[in-house]
């Protein structure tokens, strides 16, 4: 496969992996899906990011996430997001520290 199939196929992938997430399954949680795998969809957009950026192309977290949601992320927050328990709060700590740490 030549490099140019590979990216095609790599980013066909992901608008799938964003599909998924943002219209087949809004109710699944950013919280659980950090406790559970280690990123959510805000790592996902600060993914998207960070590789504009390395292509030279400036991009705020806030618009990165914009991006990613289709939204103002606050926007998206308060039609999607629920409460977490206390106990889900302590374990993302955790899961935020081992798989994001001070690049959040």
């Amino acid at each position: 496969m030549d490099d140019q199939t590979r990216i095609e196929i790599e980013a066909a992938a992901f608008r799938t992996l964003r599909e998924h997430l943002m219209e087949k399954r809004p109710d699944v949680q950013n919280i659980d899906l950090m406790n559970l795998a280690g990123f959510c969809r805000n790592c996902l957009s600060r993914w998207y990011q960070e590789a504009a950026v390395e292509r030279g192309i400036e991009m705020s977290k806030d618009e990165a996430r914009e991006i990613f949601y289709g939204m103002p992320y606050d926007d998206w927050k308060a039609q999607n997001q629920t409460a977490a328990s206390a106990e889900k709060q302590e374990e993302f700590k955790k899961a935020f520290a081992e798989n994001v740490g001070d690049k959040g």
